[in-house]
């Protein structure tokens, strides 16, 4: 059962939300302000939100987060990004989004739901930014109660989305600051290679997309070598490396 009622904001209240983020976006002089502006729009449109937040991945898988509306977004996110599993990593390495209903039961990332267990997070809606190169980051929201979201939920976030990425990828005006273009380079640059190597463990592994890169960034944290590295050996080499 739902928390609260869902009432998704009608499409005219929506285009303003992003009329207005546009606005500031052309002229704020900080990339990080701008996308804190975002994700506030993000958490105030969506009922039941205790947080909303942006993530970036780079070349190598390494996540980051880019913009969060609490606290507790920065630790739900940092658990994701250290451990190299959970929801977000799970939406952006599939290009889908994805749905938690209760983090405390979810079985599908047992390090990351122990690692939130003691933090206000039980539903989640993780969707990716996606560009023409694949998926290079994610936009999240996170509420205290289970059962929070349903699949509307994600779609109103997926509207969000596809101008959010967007705009992140034109903030690059003269007085724009530029640390945000590397992320965005690292991003599309491995993004192919790596899904080139996703789909090569799984087809010959039968694994699915999220299996096939958590076992693309055990080798390279076993090796200690970047996984552009590792994902450029595979699709390069004749080698053909085991799974286990």
């Amino acid at each position: 059962m739902l928390s609260q009622p869902f009432n998704p904001l009608p499409l005219d209240e929506l285009t303003a939300v992003f009329a207005r983020i546009k606005g500031l976006l052309l002229t704020e002089d900080k990339v990080d302000r701008a996308l804190q502006l975002l994700v506030q729009a993000v958490r105030d449109a969506i009922p039941g939100s205790a947080g909303a937040g942006i993530s970036l991945f780079d070349a190598q898988g390494r996540g980051s987060s880019t913009a969060a509306s609490e606290r507790l977004v920065e630790q739900a996110d940092a658990a994701q990004h250290d451990l190299g599993q959970g929801p977000c990593v799970a939406a952006w390495t599939a290009g889908k989004t994805v749905l938690v209903h209760d983090a405390a039961e979810d079985g599908r990332w047992p390090l990351w739901s122990r690692a939130v267990a003691s933090l206000p997070v039980r539903s989640l809606v993780s969707t990716p930014l996606g560009t023409t190169g694949g998926p290079i980051g994610t936009l999240k929201v996170y509420a205290a109660l289970p059962a929070a979201f349903t699949a509307e939920t994600g779609q109103l976030l997926e509207k969000f989305a596809v101008p959010a990425a967007t705009l992140m990828a034109h903030v690059q005006g003269p007085e724009t600051p530029r640390h945000l273009s590397g992320p965005f380079k690292g991003a599309l640059a491995g993004r192919d290679n790596t899904n080139r190597a996703c789909g090569i463990l799984m087809e010959r592994h039968g694994l699915t997309a999220e299996q096939a890169f958590r076992e693309l960034l055990r080798r390279a944290r076993t090796d200690g070598t970047p996984l552009s590295r590792v994902c450029s050996d595979l699709t390069d080499g004749p080698r053909l490396p085991t799974v286990g």
